[in-house]
């Protein structure tokens, strides 16, 4: 700890401005500043030391462990644009097949909701009559039919939870 305290204690004596006003103290410390940066700043501040410390510890336990960490992945947002009375065996069907894959999705009502339809229906390619149109990150799968093929190519789950 002697060690670590004589580079704070260094570290202190580099960065304050005392004596900075006369050239035979500031020359000396620019130099060390300096120097300091160069090397990679070994004379740092005592908060610099433990975060260090905690840094080397942690990768120390990475390498212990085998470098194996769980990687949590996120999945696609997916989107499944409806209107209230229009075509509900379909939207049951899609809730179902999503449902069945382990899929979280968002059910998002457009009736009435002019701009947000033409913008499905744009997207999508299709007619107002095809809702409900699923998207997964943004991207227009389409209807129930279209979302079936794309479920048994296997391509559902990489466009939602990537390559892994």
């Amino acid at each position: 700890m002697l060690k670590g305290s004589l580079r704070s204690a260094l570290h202190r004596a580099i960065t304050t401005p005392f004596g900075d006003n006369l050239a035979p103290i500031r020359i000396p410390k620019d130099l060390l500043r300096r120097v300091n940066v160069t090397l990679g700043q070994p004379i740092c501040s005592q908060e610099e030391l433990v975060r260090r410390h905690e840094a080397r510890e942690r990768l120390a336990q990475l390498r212990r462990e085998g470098g194996r960490t769980a990687i949590v992945r996120e999945q696609a947002p997916v989107m499944v644009y409806f209107e209230k009375d229009r075509n509900a065996r379909m939207l049951g069907r899609i809730e179902e097949l999503l449902s069945g894959a382990s899929i979280a999705f968002k059910k998002l009502d457009v009736t009435g909701d002019a701009a947000t339809k033409d913008f499905v229906v744009r997207e999508a390619r299709c007619k107002e009559d095809d809702l409900p149109v699923v998207f997964v990150a943004g991207t227009a799968v389409g209807g129930y039919n279209e979302l079936v093929d794309f479920n048994v190519s296997g391509q559902l789950k990489k466009a939602v939870f990537g390559d892994a």
